[in-house]
């Protein structure tokens, strides 16, 4: 038999029960998508564990990849991608030098600017990874259909520029750091 509740179901029905002068409705949405993110993290931190990478590392050397040849960023452009601190992105660069998943110098064009560069075996372990990320994925959304994927996709969207949540980057320190 089809389970057709879950917990967020029961949250819902006792608040209801209790507090019948308010509408947990929104309850349902939000507590869904909180649930929905912690499991899909947990199964994405399964994945890069069995590339050796922290979420993290995988975010940094993902966003290096997707920035297309020569796969090279500079540093505050990567920080923005991340959204960390200036601080945290040393951090976590000199990390991914040591392993030798990236390469840091200084920009011949800007000497105040540093470029990051995937390594040859950074290119590697990425490549091996995001493919597992992504068939992950894949498995992770199968029990929607491909037009409720496309429909769920669209209402996220619609949600999060509801909150501000747009490329407000430029591609600038991509661009720049292109050779």
């Amino acid at each position: 038999m089809e389970q057709t509740e879950d917990h967020v179901d029961q949250v819902v029905r006792q608040w209801r029960a209790e507090r019948p002068d308010i509408d947990p409705s929104s309850m349902g949405v939000i507590g869904r998508i909180s649930r929905a993110a912690q499991t899909l993290s947990k199964r994405h931190r399964a994945v890069f564990a069995r590339h050796d990478l922290q979420p993290w590392e995988f975010d940094i050397l993902a966003t290096l990849r997707r920035s297309g040849p020569p796969y090279r960023m500079t540093a505050g452009a990567l920080g923005g991608a991340s959204m960390v601190t200036s601080g945290a992105i040393t951090n976590r660069i000199d990390h991914l030098v040591s392993r030798g998943l990236v390469t840091r110098e200084t920009d011949p064009d800007n000497r105040r600017s540093v470029l990051i560069t995937l390594t040859d075996a950074g290119l590697d372990v990425i490549d091996r990874a995001v493919t597992d990320h992504v068939s992950g994925q894949a498995e992770s959304l199968a029990a929607l259909s491909p037009g409720e994927q496309d429909q769920l996709a669209a209402l996220l969207r619609k949600l999060l520029l509801s909150h501000g949540d747009t490329p407000a980057r430029t591609q600038a320190g991509v661009a720049s750091s292109r050779r």
